[in-house]
């Protein structure tokens, strides 16, 4: 499963997941660059790996065309060479359905989705032989949740968008995987117990401790996430084809 001396583009960098998905990378031999819109706390990011040369931070706003050509850009210029792509930033917009807003919505759209197929493009007009692309989803895109219908349906669209990508990228030598995590150990999960907690008479953090999948009987780790997609970048995965795999503990069963 070796990823030495390959490069993978992470958006999202700043983020819990991207960290640990950054770490499964380095521990395979590879090289990362994280991508996210605040430059500051996707340097830190990067230095906060504590890898020599082998990680790097840029400023990219994924709904922005022009800003992902340049980060793109930056990474080919440092690291002369891009061989995958983890499509990870995403946003939730949490409340009830019928007060979802137009503004709310379109904004976890155009992070969501849009900018996962952006960045995709992007990546895949630098692969130079072959490439690998791993979208996060969410098992919210199968299952869906309450106070999260906009979520729901963005991460709904990656997983259908994953398939076409796989089926249409084939030929250029990209295969196109999603992952549909549960139950992690993030800030995101942490703002859901943040949000419901006050609403079911409950206190943030005890919730939050309860928020794990029943048959695991914790969280999951980032890093744990970062193992599969590490798997799924590699080599070892080339029969692995427009799935979106449930890594949630064993939440989702389909």
């Amino acid at each position: 499963m070796s990823l030495q001396d390959r490069v993978f583009a992470i958006t999202g960098g700043s983020g819990g997941i991207a960290r640990g998905i950054a770490e499964a990378i380095l521990d395979q031999g590879g090289r990362v660059a994280l991508l996210d819109l605040d430059q500051a706390k996707v340097a830190a990011a990067a230095a906060g790996l504590d890898v020599r040369d082998r990680a790097m931070g840029v400023r990219a706003d994924v709904t922005d065309p022009a800003s992902l050509s340049q980060a793109f850009d930056a990474v080919m210029k440092h690291m002369q060479r891009l061989d995958g792509l983890v499509n990870n930033a995403g946003i939730v917009r949490l409340g009830p359905a019928d007060q979802t807003t137009p503004a709310g919505l379109d904004l976890e759209l155009a992070v969501n989705v849009k900018g996962v197929l952006l960045a995709a493009q992007e990546a895949a007009k630098r692969f130079k032989d072959k490439g690998a692309i791993v979208n996060i989803a969410s098992n919210a895109g199968k299952v869906g949740y309450r106070n999260m219908a906009g979520y729901n349906a963005s991460k709904a669209a990656v997983i259908n968008l994953t398939r076409s990508l796989s089926l249409e990228w084939a030929e250029k030598g990209i295969n196109v995987n999603a992952v549909c995590p549960g139950g992690v150990a993030t800030d995101m999960l942490k703002s859901v117990a943040d949000f419901l907690a006050p609403r079911l008479g409950q206190e943030s953090g005890k919730l939050f401790d309860t928020m794990y999948p029943a048959q695991l009987g914790r969280h999951i780790q980032p890093i744990e996430v970062g193992r599969v997609v590490a798997f799924l970048l590699s080599d070892a995965a080339q029969i692995i084809r427009g799935q979106s795999i449930n890594i949630d503990g064993g939440d989702t069963p389909y």
